[in-house]
């Protein structure tokens, strides 16, 4: 039998290393900011185009390297991080794989320019699917710039499982984040498709995390600060009131490298226990660090999922250190042990009882006299005559006159379009509805009884009227007499920007969108001033998590999420009023039967139904 084990040609192998490497542009971005951090850059800059799909551009002032070193780069498994297997069990460096040059030029268009500090020209090597088809000699500054452009372009079926250019983009700024969170004395720039989202000066961490979540996070912050032996940890947490029902503002970081655990982010929650509600999501910016021996990074390609030694005491550590800075700033609940005796009784009054205090009371005191300069009582103002108060009412007859009224017409009201019911019950609608447990709407039919879910059926009637809003293009806006001033990170004004032209269409308006306040100048009708703020924080949660995932439109996905978060909630009371109103508009809708989310909205309880609960 002939022999058929061969060995893969290097492209192919890179290519197969490609895909467990890169997975998506977030993937590109995190290995070259990785590698300008480890060339100990002070300045580094991202250039993204079209989500990181037309080009990835990292531009840094490290050390750079030589002409040997540039080419060599781009063979797998070369890296100057490790030079022996126990160098594995000690790494102060976030890229040793030597992986990861490699798998990047085996699937796109590679430009990359360098220079070291000693030599007076720099090197321009390009690379295309693996194949080095030019270098030569330039002149670059020092450091190093490389651009990938055409991710995927000889793999179409992994181009073709990309998301849109937003979601893309939302994955690029998650690992930008990620990288500038626990580097702030590096300074950092991010630019998409020629706008500078982000630019990040050398700071603290409390001034890094302002910088890229807005100056609203200044307010919010706990520090956290513990050291032990096994483990030093540092950061922040965010107050109780302010944890939000999706993800996002959620770090860990071991040694300077983002990990992602769901056993610590556990500890974390834990420590928030009685303060927040069990659907809601603290947030929080922990830095933890650890003997580098004690944990291993290398059990995931992607290298954010790691291996702690003893697990178990790094997570009480945690919660302690967390519950222990809520409770020393205030921010939760705390036993004072520490004795005032300022609030102790005096010992020379321990034994006396209460002594009622001694009320005079005058038994001829009149209020309603007054007296003069002399104390003498004088008599209050009388009236000195009521008479012809008769004129008043002089000219009126006792018998009015009716006859004004005989052709006083009334007006009919306005005929109703559409049916509450379907056809066949129509006829027999009663008109009368009661409220069951502030949660769903009762009414008799002619079948039997029908029950509305009083939450889902406004999130319909809402989603209709929203959706119908955007695109036509008639939203009522209600301008605010005094426009509202809110803060916004540059993420949150970029998604802002990307659903300005959906949010007028429904009634918002915005002022200077391009600063850190915007202003609010209109709402929806339906929205109240108290509530905008919280609105627009939802929206845009709800943009980072899901928009673009869905097959819907944008316009879909924002009708939804505005009829989330403005429809009547569960546990509302109702009038009988706007109870009849629920029903109606719910069944002028065009799916009734269904909430935007897929869930029932009505149900009918059949008249045999009932008889049977009693035979």
């Amino acid at each position: 039998m002939a022999d058929i084990i061969k060995l893969l040609p290097d492209h192919v192998a890179n290519q197969i290393a490609a895909g467990e490497v890169v997975q998506r542009p977030a993937s590109v971005v995190k290995e070259l900011l990785e590698n300008a951090v480890d060339a100990g850059a002070t300045s580094i800059k991202l250039i993204v185009k079209d989500g990181g799909k037309a080009l990835i551009q990292v531009v840094d002032n490290g050390i750079g390297m030589s002409e040997t070193d540039a080419r060599l780069s781009f063979e797998r498994h070369a890296t100057s991080k490790i030079s022996n297997a126990q160098d594995l069990f000690n790494l102060q460096t976030k890229g040793f794989r030597g992986e990861a040059l490699a798998s990047i030029a085996a699937i796109a268009h590679v430009d990359m320019q360098t220079r070291t500090e000693n030599a007076e020209v720099g090197t321009h090597i390009k690379i295309e699917g693996s194949k080095i088809v030019e270098q030569e000699v330039i002149a670059t500054p020092i450091g190093t710039s490389i651009a990938v452009k055409n991710l995927f372009f000889n793999i179409p079926a992994r181009r073709n499982f990309l998301k849109s250019n937003q979601v893309e983009l939302r994955h690029i700024t998650d690992e930008f984040h990620r990288v500038a969170l626990v580097h702030p004395s590096i300074e950092f720039h991010f630019y998409n498709n020629g706008s500078e989202i982000f630019n990040l000066p050398r700071a603290k961490h409390r001034q890094r995390i302002t910088h890229v979540f807005g100056s609203k996070m200044t307010d919010r912050l706990v520090p956290v600060n513990e050291e032990t032996e096994m483990v030093r940890i540092s950061g922040y947490v965010c107050k109780p009131e302010f944890a939000k029902k999706s993800r996002g503002e959620q770090f860990f970081f071991a040694n300077d490298r983002f990990i992602k655990s769901p056993y610590l982010h556990h500890a974390v929650v834990a420590s928030f226990e009685g303060l927040i509600k069990p659907e809601l999501y603290p947030g929080y910016f922990l830095y933890l660090e650890v003997d580098p021996s004690s944990i291993d990074i290398n059990i995931h390609p992607t290298k954010t999922e790691v291996k702690f030694d003893d697990e178990n005491t790094i997570y009480a550590i945690l919660r302690s250190a967390v519950k222990h800075s809520l409770g020393q700033f205030n921010v939760a609940p705390i036993l004072d042990f520490e004795h005032d005796p300022n609030l102790d009784t005096p010992y020379a009054y321990k034994e006396k009882g209460m002594v009622l205090p001694k009320v005079t009371v005058n038994p001829a005191f009149n209020p309603f006299q007054e007296t003069s300069e002399k104390g003498t009582a004088r008599p209050t103002y009388q009236k000195t005559s009521v008479k012809g108060w008769e004129e008043l009412y002089k000219g009126l007859d006792v018998d009015s006159d009716t006859e004004g009224f005989s052709s006083l017409e009334i007006e009919s009201e306005t005929e109703v379009q559409g049916t509450l019911y379907p056809e066949t019950e129509t006829e027999t609608y009663s008109g009368t509805t009661f409220q069951l447990q502030r949660k769903y709407v009762v009414s008799t039919i002619k079948s039997g009884m029908l029950v509305i879910h009083q939450n889902r059926a406004h999130e319909r009637i809402l989603f209709e009227k929203f959706l119908g809003e955007i695109t036509v293009k008639e939203g009522v806006s209600q301008q605010l007499l005094f426009p509202l001033e809110l803060s916004f990170s540059n993420q949150d004004r970029t998604i802002l920007k990307e659903i300005h032209e959906s949010l007028s269409n429904v009634g918002f308006a915005f002022e200077a969108l391009d600063q850190e306040t915007v202003k609010v100048t209109g709402v929806p009708l339906v929205v109240s001033e108290s509530a905008i703020g919280t609105v627009l924080d939802r929206l845009i949660a709800d943009y980072k998590e899901g928009f673009g995932e869905a097959p819907v439109s944008q316009a879909e996905q924002l009708a939804k999420t505005l009829a989330r978060n403005l429809a009547v909630r569960s546990g509302e009371p109702l009038d009988e009023e706007s109870q009849l109103a629920l029903v109606n508009d719910l069944f002028a809708c065009k799916e009734p039967a269904l909430s935007p989310f897929q869930k029932l909205t009505y149900t009918i309880i059949s008249e045999g139904d009932i008889e049977k609960k009693f035979s």
